[in-house]
């Protein structure tokens, strides 16, 4: 049996290896390092496959999170409202901006932003909502749209994690996660589900007024060469990035599906089992597993963690500490125990090995390992 990976990049890019060669190559030949035609390329295949107007294409996927705020107009002092179960990045641009996150806690079911506690959240200072897509399946973007449409507030999506997914309103529309508010955001992290080689960002929209904004705003603030009308910064997709993006593209659907069987085999595995709970799917948005993971209860979360890596099998905790709990982020406002639902999960929440490539033998092995220490954690009690 082959080692166990979170995910197997290296499995994922043998199977496309000539091709990733070929563009690569052609890359280098052209010398054009930056702004090459692949990148231009790489934003209308990506349009074209979210069916969205604009693909902006940057640095990484918390330069796009900064630079839409940044394209909004946002000023220090704004409070933006965003789930505390999520990565630092969501959080981090908003106070390096100088505006104020406002966390809400997660529903205990699917990790996404507890739509319910919203609208309480929201002041005369709110200017925005920042819906995290979180593990690979859309938060409740119709109750979100009401709101923010209500209250007069932008929409930037965080789907880092759910490129891909679609979202299905009550009146049967189905868009793509990301292209829904006002501006969507995304990382291509190598090991995203759609990911490079390298860092990579993007940012989509349906307005074209803010597209050139975004665009302008990932350029040092110049719509025309030396020509700045705002403070803006550098972030730049890099060519060879793109040619690879483009490549892999072509498989983002494949690698979905592949990812849903993974994640049907553990539901089969784990779905009765009393030492866990599987990740539940929403109604309206479909799955598309950047990560699998479960809920544990009546065994120790980090012993099981422990007994996995002894065996070999990688495990990860998204996340381990609430944002509120982080030294960076504490406030008076959010003592521990204000957001229960958040500091539950950080203390259960366990993700398996995820991954279009995980094998038969794989999965046996897994899921038998994790079934060995419940037994054996049952019979010591």
């Amino acid at each position: 049996m082959k080692p166990i990976q979170m995910v197997d990049l290296q499995q994922q890019h043998q199977k496309i290896q000539q091709q990733l060669d070929e563009v690569i190559a052609r890359v280098i030949q052209s010398a054009k390092y930056i702004n090459g035609p692949e990148v231009a390329e790489f934003s209308q295949n990506l349009a074209q496959y979210l069916a969205v107007p604009h693909v902006i294409p940057c640095a990484n996927g918390t330069d796009a999170l900064q630079i839409a705020m940044m394209a909004l107009n946002l000023k220090p002092g704004d409070e933006v409202i965003l789930p505390a179960f999520t990565y630092v990045a969501t959080a981090e641009v908003i106070k390096l901006l100088g505006l104020t996150p406002v966390l809400v806690d997660v529903n205990e079911d699917d990790f996404l932003i507890d739509v319910t506690q919203i609208e309480k959240a929201i002041t005369p200072k709110t200017k925005a909502i920042v819906p995290v897509h979180l593990f690979g399946q859309c938060a409740d973007m119709e109750t979100i749209m009401q709101i923010a449409n209500k209250h007069h507030l932008f929409v930037i999506e965080d789907t880092a994690q759910a490129i891909g997914a679609t979202y299905t309103f009550a009146d049967g529309t189905v868009l793509r996660a990301g292209t829904i508010g006002d501006i969507g955001c995304t990382s291509f992290f190598p090991s995203k589900n759609l990911g490079c080689l390298g860092d990579g960002g993007a940012m989509f929209t349906r307005n074209e007024q803010l597209a050139k904004r975004l665009k302008m705003m990932a350029n040092h603030g110049q719509s025309i060469q030396y020509h700045h009308d705002d403070i803006g910064v550098n972030s730049r997709l890099d060519t060879i990035q793109a040619a690879i993006l483009n490549v892999k593209l072509q498989t983002l659907t494949a690698c979905e599906n592949a990812r849903n069987q993974v994640a049907q085999q553990y539901d089969e595995a784990f779905a009765h089992h009393p030492n866990f709970d599987i990740p539940t799917r929403v109604k309206n948005s479909t799955h598309v597993f950047h990560q699998y993971t479960l809920k544990c209860k009546g065994i120790n979360r980090d012993e099981l963690r422990k007994f996995l890596a002894e065996k070999q099998i990688p495990s990860m905790v998204y996340y381990p500490i609430p944002l509120h709990a982080q030294k960076a982020y504490q406030s008076d406002k959010y003592p521990l125990g204000s957001l229960p639902v958040t500091e539950s999960l950080c203390s259960k929440v366990i993700s398996l090995p995820m991954s279009p490539e995980v094998t038969p033998d794989q999965m046996e092995y897994i899921i038998g390992h994790i079934n060995e220490f419940c037994k054996q954690q049952s019979a010591s009690k």
